[in-house]
């Protein structure tokens, strides 16, 4: 699936469409399936914020 395409100027209707995107990916996963899955992602935007932290302070 693809990611939803958000607008410049973000709007409530680009938030519909990214909570519509979450759901389809997750609705037929189990607790444990969603556990890893939100850890994950949660991993992967704990190391792109020490990447810029790191860009931040060259």
């Amino acid at each position: 699936m693809a990611n939803a395409v958000i607008s410049p100027k973000f709007t409530i209707e680009d938030i519909h469409k990214i909570r519509e995107e979450n759901y389809e990916k997750t609705k037929n996963m189990t607790m444990a399936e969603k556990i890893a899955y939100y850890n994950g992602l949660g991993k992967e935007a704990a190391k792109e914020i020490e990447k810029r932290k790191t860009l931040m302070h060259v």
